[in-house]
């Protein structure tokens, strides 16, 4: 019975804190409204949330009568997290405070390196964050790390085929490093709960976001909540076959969406328009110069224009598959959103079922590409808040 009654506590604790976090500045009588709870269970819950620092009280609002009531806010500068998005050819690490903005940032580009060398980019980016963090009361609470992968529940990388990676475990490495909980999350499902946490989703109960980089993953945020599959593995549509006896491909099959829609696959189809005209060698050509060198001159428009046709290709087959409320496009590949969009949607406006683009929203990121960044490091804060309230009942029982 007692275990019981500290669990019902517990969860009250959490729901008042995540009341606070979502719609501050509010008072405990709204709380109490909101919830459903006693005045007295809030009042007790919101002083020991602003023991802990997790919250603060300013004012006063505006009264209805009697007294001025207090107003609580989220503590957001409380501690910090870090979001890793481990990219094929880069890695881009964020400092966040508890409310998911920027506070610092590091981008490291680099080009076929073994599994050791991205390790040590990977510590000295999170070296480099918490370094830079303000003091607080919690300090870096947390680490999140997307990556391009299968990746089952316990955080192990089983495979990673555009890292040539296979049977890693990272989240062990990085906190025996770092001494801090780590979180590993495929980069695609990132990505989806980073738009819907603080980009294009906000609103959104159904919704599906296409990472598309190197490769293509694609994440899925299903009646609020986001779905992973039975063993954790959904989303793997950048291996979908869209090209019958088409291009070979590392997974061991061929025609894959990837090698057709994906940064990697612009690049090749790039090398065929570089020439005298081009501003750009061959050598040392990469998805931002190709933009740079198509805004001034238009030179790559129709290879944009036929990975824009091929992923609207790939988008249809979803859309037609799960009649999502909204497609979201992230990752490097939205940095070219203006050559993109037009045959993305008019692929979708000559096949996608009619009855499928009814109130249909197709838009490219807001995050740009920090989606992976940002959702990762929501996670560790989530799971800071959640652990927290947890170990301050434990004390107390």
């Amino acid at each position: 019975m007692r275990w019981n009654q500290h669990i019902v506590k517990v969860n009250n604790k959490s729901l008042v804190l995540h009341t606070i976090k979502q719609h501050a500045p509010l008072s405990r009588a709204d709380i109490a409204n909101k919830l459903g709870l006693t005045k007295g269970t809030v009042s007790t819950l919101v002083n020991e949330l602003l023991e802990e620092k997790l919250c603060y009280e300013t004012g006063p609002g505006e009264s209805s009568g009697g007294r001025p009531p207090v107003m609580l806010l989220f503590n957001q500068t409380a501690g910090y997290s870090i979001g890793i998005d481990l990219g094929v050819n880069y890695i881009l690490g964020v400092l966040t405070d508890l409310d998911g903005n920027i506070i610092d940032e590091k981008m490291i580009n680099f080009n076929q390196l073994t599994y050791d060398e991205t390790l040590s980019l990977i510590k000295e980016t999170i070296h480099f964050l918490i370094n830079s963090a303000p003091k607080s009361h919690y300090g870096v609470i947390g680490i999140g790390v997307g990556v391009p992968g299968i990746i089952n529940k316990s955080g192990d990388i089983l495979l990673a085929p555009n890292l040539g990676w296979k049977n890693i475990n990272l989240q062990r490495e990085i906190e025996v490093e770092f001494q801090l909980p780590t979180i590993i999350e495929n980069e695609a499902n990132a990505g989806a709960y980073g738009e819907k946490c603080f980009g294009a989703g906000k609103e959104i109960e159904d919704l599906i976001y296409i990472s598309a980089g190197i490769g293509i993953g694609v994440g899925f945020i299903l009646n609020d909540e986001l779905y992973r599959g039975g063993n954790g593995f959904s989303g793997e549509l950048g291996h979908m076959i869209i090209e019958i006896d088409g291009k070979q491909c590392s997974c061991g099959s061929k025609g894959c969406w990837e090698l057709y829609a994906s940064e990697k696959s612009i690049l090749k189809e790039a090398e065929k328009y570089i020439d005298g005209e081009c501003a750009i060698s061959e050598k040392h050509h990469k998805l931002e110069t190709l933009i740079d060198e198509t805004k001034k001159s238009e030179h790559f428009v129709p290879v944009f224009e036929q990975a824009g046709y091929y992923l609207g290709i790939g988008i249809n087959n979803i859309i037609n598959t799960f009649n999502p409320k909204q497609i979201i496009i992230g990752n490097r590949l939205a940095m070219a959103k203006e050559w993109l969009e037009d045959p993305l949607k008019e692929v979708i406006e000559n096949y996608t079922l009619k009855q499928h683009q009814t109130n249909l929203q197709i838009t490219f990121a807001e995050l740009s590409i920090y989606s992976a960044a940002l959702g990762v490091s929501a996670y560790a804060t989530e799971n800071f808040l959640k652990t927290d309230v947890l170990k301050q009942q434990e004390g107390q029982n």
